[in-house]
């Protein structure tokens, strides 16, 4: 009763502004929003894809199946075919002038469409964690409803699977600028490495992958419960080559296993875990 209560609040929330563009990227949290903006505002909602070097191409056709699934019109923006200068060089807050242009692409077919709102799915734990993004989407006027109906990932993930949402319990995903650290630069090559390895090492039968570019070195993060399959010589075999069909010299696992935003502990004044 509390998760349909809160998913009732979250309904009001979205029903009082008339009309809204979701910021989509086909994640648990944006598909729940999404699948909420259809519940209250019927055709009054439109997703927003925005495309970017940073989001794999899968990763945009199985969001666009996805809202088509919910029955939600689809927009397509923007490009991949260069790392936008706003965040090439990889300051540490590079999150918020990603999220400052991405909203800005949403807010522009929002008026296209007429509808007075945009939408993106920040959750209850976003806040007081290093969340470059979140002043972004202060500065852009857009909502955040999941978080203001006090929704976290464990209820999101909850209310996803009593809506029958097929990504309830997919593993997290941050764009892949985050495999860097900060200040080096993000090329479109770079982005494109990481992306085959991730993909080559999750073939491999691993669900949540992260490799963490250091230029020749590859840092593979894994979930925890995986870490013990790496004493099995042979798939430790099978990563190395992986990780060297794409240019990596060295590679190696991390024994803390995957932790959202690993590159963020190096920044000074130890900022809380992102991405």
């Amino acid at each position: 009763m509390d998760a349909e209560r809160t998913y009732a609040a979250l309904l009001d929330r979205l029903k009082a502004t008339g009309g809204v563009a979701v910021a989509f990227s086909g994640g648990v949290d944006s598909s729940l929003l999404l699948k909420a903006a259809r519940d209250a505002l019927r055709d009054r909602v439109v997703a927003v894809i925005v495309r970017s070097c940073a989001f794999p191409v899968e990763e945009e056709a199985d969001a666009i199946a996805l809202a088509q699934t919910l029955g939600v019109r689809v927009r397509v923006v923007g490009a991949r075919d260069a790392v936008p200068p706003s965040w090439r060089t990889n300051p540490p807050d590079r999150c918020y002038h990603c999220k400052l242009d991405l909203l800005a692409q949403v807010r522009a077919v929002a008026v296209e469409e007429g509808l007075p709102a945009v939408a993106e799915g920040s959750g209850a734990d976003d806040v007081g964690r290093y969340r470059p993004g979140l002043r972004a989407v202060a500065e852009s006027g857009a909502i955040q409803p999941l978080l203001e109906v006090g929704l976290d990932k464990a209820g999101i993930r909850h209310l996803a699977h009593l809506h029958g949402l097929p990504v309830w319990n997919r593993p997290s995903w941050a764009c892949l600028a985050t495999r860097f650290p900060y200040g080096e630069p993000i090329t479109l090559e770079r982005l494109a490495r990481v992306e085959r390895a991730e993909r080559g090492v999750r073939a491999l039968g691993l669900g949540l992958v992260r490799v963490r570019d250091h230029g020749a070195l590859a840092r593979l993060e894994v979930a925890s419960e995986d870490l013990a399959r790496f004493a099995d010589p042979e798939l430790r075999k099978q990563v190395v080559a992986v990780l060297k069909i794409q240019g990596y010299t060295w590679s190696c696992l991390d024994l803390e296993g995957y932790r959202e935003g690993a590159m963020d502990e190096a920044l000074p004044g130890g900022h809380p875990r992102t991405g």
